[in-house]
């Protein structure tokens, strides 16, 4: 994989033309970006890959959903249905796609979730209901410039930051780096413990943040429980075990359960993957099954997989969070 990407070099000047001629023309206004009434705010990123987009958006819902009607926007990656989708009591991953149906497990009597691919239209659909939503969340939207987002919230992670890398096909970024400036609040996500102020100062240095942007670190916390359905298991009792994750990075978790000298057995597939009934088979055949949210979401209705089958909650720490959650509320209260 990498010798083709090294291959495929001289491919990466006219991608990086491409989507700057495309940012540029939105920024001058040939290409036409919407504006809305009321608070839209875009989780995303500049590299392809888990940048932790879906514990950001879960750290805005909880932030908002008491005070403010909230509804998530997102494009529902892999679903089997086309257009605009409102998720309901009929919803699952295959309808929805794995991450919405995630938000709508957990959020349902708080929030709306819908998926859709053009979020012009989404958008739309969402403020014509009779309850119309008081603040919209784009997940995973930050290419989408037919939208103009009022708050824009761009990920990139401390091991692999933005500023260090190329664009397609060599390197990960969906865009130049240049497209770093539309953002107003800049996460370095996925930061170990203990960051020191040097470090950090280092990491703000790289990024050379412009004036009117904020950056902020944050961290992975795991839970101490692993959960299913109908109850919890402590990760400490557990002897053996097999983790299962289908999704892009799952170093952090793989370090995680190993610090805490856990004995298991890793089965990896890739981003978003589709499950078959040979996997299952396979999965039904350990005793104790350990895997993410999103992956759990696709997995728990399967009947071969009842009584084994659990994930591991996370969520996310923010550094100086008072700060991060003011220019938020102030945002969406304005």
């Amino acid at each position: 994989m990498i010798i083709l990407r090294y291959i495929l070099f001289p491919i990466v000047p006219i991608y990086y033309l491409v989507t700057w001629l495309r940012n540029r023309f939105y920024d001058l206004g040939v290409f036409e970006s919407k504006s809305y009434d009321l608070p839209v705010i875009c989780v995303g990123n500049l590299s392809v890959g888990g940048t932790g987009k879906t514990p950001m958006i879960e750290y805005l819902i909880r932030l908002l959903k008491d005070e403010k009607h909230i509804a998530t926007l997102s494009r529902g990656y892999k679903r089997n249905t086309e257009g605009y989708y409102l998720a309901d009591k009929n919803a699952t991953a295959k309808t929805l796609g794995d991450e919405p149906f995630q938000f709508y497990k957990k959020f349902k009597n708080h929030i709306k979730v819908a998926v859709d691919a053009d979020r012009q239209n989404g958008i739309q659909s969402l403020m014509q209901h009779e309850i119309c939503p008081e603040v919209i969340l784009l997940d995973d939207a930050y290419q989408h410039r037919k939208v103009n987002a009022g708050l824009n919230i761009l990920l990139s992670t401390y091991d692999n930051l933005y500023t260090n890398d190329w664009v397609l096909p060599t390197g990960n970024l969906r865009e130049p780096r240049a497209g770093a400036k539309r953002a107003q609040i800049i996460v370095v996500s996925k930061c170990p413990e203990n960051l020191n102020p040097s470090e950090k100062s280092q990491t703000i240095k790289m990024i050379n943040p412009k004036d009117h942007q904020n950056v902020f670190f944050s961290r992975i916390t795991y839970a101490n429980e692993v959960c299913s359905e109908d109850k919890s298991l402590n990760l400490n009792v557990l002897n053996k075990f097999t983790l299962v994750t289908g999704i892009a990075d799952a170093n952090p978790l793989l370090n995680y359960l190993k610090s805490k000298g856990l004995d298991f057995e890793h089965l990896n597939f890739t981003d978003h993957y589709n499950f078959t009934k040979k996997d299952i088979d396979l999965f039904a055949s350990k005793s104790v099954i350990i895997t993410t949210e999103k992956d759990y979401v696709r997995l728990y209705r399967n009947e071969a997989l009842k009584d084994k089958l659990y994930y591991l909650p996370i969520s996310i720490s923010i550094d100086d969070k008072n700060r991060f959650n003011t220019i938020i509320t102030e945002f969406t209260t304005a």
